[in-house]
């Protein structure tokens, strides 16, 4: 087993439509509430600062009303290409209390209006993968894709 593979959990999908689109879906908040966390779990509040040592606030809410903030940074920003965040940082360069993951976002463009999706998230312990995949990162993460394929379509 890889380092990589050690500390790393990866979604990959195929989307009829434009990398421009998904670009959009992430980077909006009033679209990133609309698909970013499975049903019935919503997106309360989303802050995006979409740019490197930008910060973001995304507050989920359980179908009970309890909210949960999570705070964290842009590190790199490659228009309708590559997002990667952090929640290793809460703003600017202030660390959080306990980093978990990296995400990193692959837009590509296979032609034809579609494109490959790969969705990564990149932990510093293996031990916080193996926690991320028991909370149910592909399952989550699958239905998220799944809701955001719908916005697209609507898109």
């Amino acid at each position: 087993m890889t380092a990589s593979t050690q500390h790393e959990l990866v979604l990959v999908r195929e989307f009829d439509a434009p990398r421009e689109k998904i670009y959009k879906a992430w980077t909006n908040p009033d679209l990133l509430k609309q698909w970013f966390v499975p049903r019935p779990w919503g997106v309360a509040e989303a802050q995006l600062d979409v740019r490197p040592g930008g910060s973001s606030v995304v507050v989920m809410q359980d179908p009970e009303g309890n909210q949960y903030p999570n705070r964290g940074v842009y590190l790199e920003v490659i228009e309708n290409e590559k997002i990667v965040f952090t929640d290793a940082y809460t703003s600017a360069w202030v660390p959080s209390e306990k980093p978990f993951f990296t995400g990193v976002i692959l837009l590509e463009d296979l032609g034809n209006g579609r494109t490959k999706y790969t969705a990564k998230a990149l932990h510093w312990r293996a031990e916080d993968k193996e926690a991320h995949e028991k909370m149910g990162f592909h399952e989550g993460w699958g239905k998220a894709a799944d809701q955001l394929a719908e916005l697209l379509a609507k898109m």
